[in-house]
């Protein structure tokens, strides 16, 4: 019996954990292998869940993070730009790839006149790793950390200028990425999820130390199995079909990963599921320890009616200094932030990067 928070808190089907109950997971054998990352064929044709904009400059590039893993992106340059842009690099939600959600921020920004890098972190979409739909607290701060490496040496970009944009657990990775790496200039969290917390601990800190033991038990007693069988279990995803008992936030995920409305074959939100034993890694190494030694600008943004807003408001105590913001969005959902053109404040995200970004 394994509990369902272990096995899917980075695929957010976690409402299991709120009754407190181990769920048995059926895993199946996924193939760790894909072709060489010097064989890497980008996708040329435009397949994201948006409309493509005429109001900026698109293309395909290719960087590499400090493990070797090489990261695809698709950057977005405003038309008709000065010599010098401010840049951002933006990813999430975990679990989704560059033609959902973050694609649709970084073209946005785009058309306001920043740079954006919407970038598949490691393992996951077009980028590179030879183990696919795998996480990893300290690689996946590290893709911000390399796309800012990307950013810094462009041409067209002002290194001084350099921010990030992070969505759902993306959100968490880039604070993460703030609090170390002192080149990113100002962070943008959207909808936040602490990754690290929820797979440790359930929602809501609801898990208690026998239950998480256990889960290590059952994920260790599965790394047995994967090493025998030479491949990696996946664990079950978002459900195929809503039976309509599901809590709202599971309902909230299928409507905009399952359907065309956000629906992409390279999401591991939209398909598959992440490998059963990705859980591990997160369960002991907190990704916002050092969150309250961000010097630099932080903007939370979070929906009102959002299942995870206390993330957010948790991490918003962490920070210290006079250039931090939480904004609430009244009403709002989780997936409201990810393509509510209604509700996403890209207003005030603009505003606050043109504030600390120097930007005139």
């Amino acid at each position: 019996m394994i509990p369902r928070t272990a096995l899917f808190a980075g695929l957010l089907v976690l409402y299991s954990c709120l009754a407190g109950s181990p769920v048995q997971a059926a895993a199946k054998a996924a193939s760790p292998a894909i072709a060489q990352e010097t064989d890497m064929q980008l996708e040329t044709s435009w397949d994201k869940t948006f409309p493509k904009s005429d109001k900026v400059r698109h293309s395909k590039v290719t960087f590499k993070n400090r493990y070797g893993v090489t990261l695809a992106a698709d950057l977005y340059e405003p038309l008709n730009a000065g010599d010098k842009l401010p840049a951002l690099a933006v990813s999430g939600p975990f679990g989704a790839v560059k033609e959902q959600v973050s694609g649709r921020y970084a073209q946005t920004m785009a058309e306001r006149g920043f740079l954006a890098l919407a970038f598949d972190p490691s393992f996951t979409g077009e980028s590179g790793g030879s183990t696919r739909n795998v996480a990893s607290p300290d690689i996946n701060t590290e893709d911000f950390s390399a796309a800012v490496d990307f950013l810094s040496t462009q041409d067209n970009v002002d290194p001084e200028r350099i921010g990030i944009l992070g969505i759902c657990g993306f959100g968490g990775m880039g604070l993460n990425a703030a609090a170390m790496d002192t080149r990113i200039k100002a962070t943008v969290a959207s909808t936040m999820y602490d990754m690290s917390r929820v797979t440790a601990n359930g929602y809501f800190d609801s898990m208690t130390p026998e239950a998480r033991y256990q889960a290590r038990v059952a994920l260790n007693a599965q790394r047995t199995k994967d090493a025998a069988s030479g491949s990696f279990a996946t664990g079950p995803g978002l459900p195929e079909k809503l039976n309509g008992d599901e809590p709202q936030f599971v309902q909230d995920y299928y409507n905009y990963y399952k359907t065309r409305r956000g629906f992409h074959p390279r999401s591991v939100n939209s398909t598959t599921g992440w490998n059963t034993t990705s859980a591990l890694s997160f369960m002991n190494m907190p990704l916002l320890s050092y969150a309250g030694e961000i010097r630099s600008a932080v903007l939370l943004i979070h929906g009102e009616k959002a299942h995870s807003r206390y993330f957010s408001e948790d991490t918003f105590k962490k920070l210290t200094g006079d250039n931090k913001e939480l904004f609430i969005i009244p009403g709002a959902n989780h997936t409201d932030l990810y393509d509510n053109l209604n509700v996403i404040p890209f207003d005030h995200m603009e505003a606050f990067f043109r504030k600390y970004l120097a930007v005139r």
